[in-house]
């Protein structure tokens, strides 16, 4: 009985090992079948005619990705089954923290072959740190219709950034910095958005929100962007006061974020004024007016009348109209010549024109004057000062009076004058000349040759004329040549009328020459030279 119990001990020992064996065998056939999963596809072409397509490895580790940054993660598919499948379209579903969309597929060009493999490439985008996942589903027409894939990484924070959360609208740049601004001009500086997403973003609102005297304004055509497009909002800086000016320009839109934002900075520490140039700096599109010389300076010890003229040029680079030419004060005895610079002529860009100043003293000392043009040109306006000293006063009794056309005729037709109106009483001379020749000589302007000249004596019918040639006696109703001109002389009660052409000069009687009294009657005579001229004449 004992040796019975022990071979049924001994058969049951190795029959449990029999079923131990059979038991691992098994599992190790099976977990080697599952491990040939990863290897080479082409390894179970022949075992698994009924398979699908799958994912190459399963989970996809797409490590670390910067904020901010994109990365690029790859995905393969192969077809494990015996026929050719078409995939269909992907859809991703990441997390909140990243961005993912499709960058490259190349299993959408067609069917893929049995035991053949195609590339996904997806580009990530890191919005804030931490964790991420991504679920990929791609339909196919293979028997289960649909696979899924699992994508996992984390995304860190790089050293150079201050910023959690990063907008689906980039900025470039993302701070705008206007510096130190010394001169009174606005500046302008541009800001580019870009949509940095898979999808259209739409702005909906651009605004600056500063102190009011900061001067920030802003111009924007930004609406709706599409994935990779950018817009330009243009901000100008115009400060109003002194010291540090800053802003945000906050601009909002329908992403995720749903708003991004710039800082606005810069200072504004202008130069102390210092005084004004007579001629500004050129400025483009405009003309510039100059001058030959920075001031009009007389001189010292002017005793008789004095010009000088300057050039005004237009230096700039548009041609330059003038306007009014006047003098600050107009009893000094300082005029402006009629001819050369006149309001209304226009300069073209290196053109120039004379301006004369012609001063006559009206009392004797300093002359403190400005001329002032205005133009159309840059700044609109040159001013010149007027300076010099007259030791003498020029006496405008003894100046000429220049006619001509209708005036002179008018003069020439008064009737001679009578001889009790130059010797103050008597009888009228009843032999007073009153020829004149319709022959003269001269021509232009006949004027000038009498510069210079003086009635020194005056007398019934004839007169002294002193000037630069000496003294001579001159008659009436003469002819006579004076300064290279021939004259027609007429005598008259205070002046004497010299006729040439078409041009009529009344020299005046210096009366400062005359030794007249006051004291006496009238008819005690004009004075003692024309007295002694009428008793020489009667004798």
């Amino acid at each position: 009985m004992k040796i019975l119990n022990l071979k049924h001990n001994f058969l049951f020992r190795c029959l449990l090992c029999a079923v131990l064996f059979v038991s691992v065998f098994v599992g190790s056939l099976s977990v080697v079948y599952a491990q040939s999963a990863f290897d080479d596809p082409g390894s179970r072409s022949g075992k698994n005619k009924g398979g699908d397509l799958t994912t190459v490895g399963g989970k996809i580790e797409a490590g670390d990705v910067t904020l901010g940054s994109s990365s690029q993660v790859v995905i393969l598919i192969r077809n494990d089954s015996g026929k050719p499948i078409k995939p269909g379209t992907i859809s991703l579903y990441p997390s909140s923290n990243v961005s993912a969309n499709v960058g490259e597929n190349e299993c959408e060009a067609g069917a893929i072959s049995p035991d053949a493999v195609c590339a996904i490439a997806l580009s990530v985008k890191g919005l804030q740190p931490g964790k991420f996942r991504i679920e990929m589903l791609m339909r196919h027409d293979g028997r289960s219709k649909l696979i899924t894939s699992t994508i996992t990484g984390e995304v860190e924070r790089s050293e150079d950034t201050t910023r959690d959360v990063i907008s689906d609208l980039e900025t470039i740049p993302s701070e705008l910095k206007f510096g130190n601004l010394k001169n009174s001009r606005p500046l302008t500086r541009s800001i580019i958005l870009r949509n940095v997403t898979s999808k259209a973003i739409k702005v909906s609102d651009v605004v600056i929100e500063s102190n009011e005297q900061a001067g920030y304004s802003f111009k924007s055509d930004c609406d709706s962007l599409l994935s990779g497009e950018a817009c330009i909002v243009t901000v100008t800086w115009a400060p109003q006061q002194r010291g540090p000016s800053t802003g945000v320009l906050v601009i909002g839109h329908d992403g995720p974020t749903g708003v991004v934002s710039v800082i606005l900075d810069g200072e504004y520490a202008p130069e102390k004024a210092s005084q004004v140039d007579i001629f500004p700096e050129a400025v483009p599109g405009k003309g510039l007016l100059t001058a030959s010389q920075t001031d009009i300076d007389f001189g010292k010890g002017v005793e008789a009348n004095a010009a000088i003229t300057v050039s005004l040029v237009n230096v700039g680079d548009t041609p330059l109209k003038l306007g009014e030419i006047s003098l600050s004060n107009k009893d000094n005895g300082v005029k402006v010549a009629g001819t050369g610079c006149k309001p209304g002529l226009e300069l073209d860009p290196v053109e120039a024109c004379p301006l004369t100043l012609i001063w006559e003293p009206v009392r004797v000392g300093a002359v403190v004057d400005d001329i002032q043009i205005r133009h159309d040109g840059a700044r609109g306006i040159l001013v010149l000062p007027v300076r010099g000293e007259a030791d003498r006063a020029v006496n405008k009794d003894s100046q000429a009076i220049v006619f001509g056309g209708e005036a002179g005729a008018l003069l020439r037709a008064i009737p001679p004058v009578s001889s009790s109106e130059v010797s103050g009483g008597g009888e009228e001379s009843s032999s007073a000349p009153s020829r004149r020749s319709s022959s003269v000589r001269g021509s232009g302007n006949a004027s000038g040759a009498l510069e210079g000249y003086k009635i020194t004596s005056l007398a019934r019918n004839r007169a002294i004329v002193s000037g630069p040639g000496g003294s001579r006696v001159i008659f009436d109703g003469e002819e006579t040549m004076i300064g290279g001109v021939v004259w027609n002389i007429k005598i008259r009660s205070s002046a004497v009328e010299f006729a040439s052409g078409g041009q009529t000069v009344l020299l005046l009687f210096d009366r400062s020459l005359s030794a007249f009294d006051g004291n006496k009657s009238s008819g005690g005579g004009g004075s003692s030279s024309s007295d002694s001229s009428s008793s020489g004449d009667d004798s």
